[in-house]
């Protein structure tokens, strides 16, 4: 697929960017990802509001979003791909070797490509490791990625697709590229974003199509809840049939299952939500 870079759309050879860019050198960026379905992003509007507001969370400048629909539009019309994924990354541009941001202009990059449907259901692992939920990046979609690599290179060793995260009190709070849904009691429940989660745009729309509800949720919740599901822009609404080592047999569960189809129908009709 073609890729739009610092506006100009490029074949893959020639997509570079500076080897001073902020992006690369400290993580200083936002991204977001995207579904494609029938060579169109799902959900735009929302993830194109989420990117400006991971910016203003950095101090970046403010994207222009009419631009990068315009990039988008672009990439998606120049290999048009039936099912896959689209990404946005905005990051602060060339800057000095250090984390001082330099007075270039923030750069710029539209990519995608065909991706395999996800299973129906997955297994995850819990992670030492705390998300802060008072930290400087809580809740922004940041490119400073290091730490979900390490949680989910751990997962992938353990035949796990995914990482769960507590927070720095012991609650529940998000996966490295998920938010968490679980079942107590008959109730649909996810942790708030004070919990330090990022606000999931697939996560947003369960919540509005559905009758989930947030609640603060103990990390321990994991080993009693009846059923278990992640929800990401790639997975859509995912059981969970195995976290650490409970099994929990007959996933995806009925709650799961329905959500599943709520989310199927209502995003097939909605395409921009």
């Amino acid at each position: 697929m073609r890729v739009w870079v610092d506006g100009a759309l490029r074949d893959t050879e020639s997509a570079v960017v500076s080897v001073f860019d902020h992006g690369l050198t400290v993580g200083d960026g936002v991204f977001e990802t995207m579904k494609i379905v029938q060579a169109r992003a799902f959900a735009l509007t929302r993830h194109l509001r989420r990117l400006a507001r991971s910016a203003r969370g950095l101090g970046l400048p403010e994207p222009d979003l009419d631009e990068v629909r315009h990039a988008c539009a672009e990439v998606l019309g120049a290999e048009p791909v039936a099912h896959g994924r689209l990404r946005v990354t905005y990051t602060g541009g060339p800057g000095p070797l250090g984390s001082a941001r330099g007075t270039a202009a923030p750069t710029l990059v539209v990519s995608g490509g065909p991706v395999g449907r996800r299973p129906d259901s997955t297994a995850a692992i819990t992670v030492p490791w705390p998300r802060n939920e008072r930290g400087a990046l809580a809740g922004l979609k940041s490119t400073s990625y290091a730490e979900n690599a390490v949680a989910l290179a751990r997962a992938q060793q353990r035949g796990a697709s995914e990482a769960l995260f507590g927070n720095t009190v012991g609650r529940l709070c998000e996966g490295t590229g998920t938010n968490v849904f679980v079942v107590v009691g008959g109730r649909l429940l996810t942790p708030p974003l004070d919990a330090g989660c990022l606000a999931g745009i697939t996560r947003e729309l369960v919540l509005e199509w559905t009758d989930a509800q947030e609640a603060d949720l103990p990390l321990e919740v994991l080993a009693e809840a009846e059923e278990i599901m992640l929800t990401s822009s790639l997975r859509d609404v995912q059981a969970v049939h195995r976290v650490d080592d409970r099994e929990l047999a007959g996933a995806p569960g009925p709650v799961t299952a329905k959500t599943i189809a709520v989310f199927d129908e209502r995003s097939r009709s909605e395409l921009d939500p």
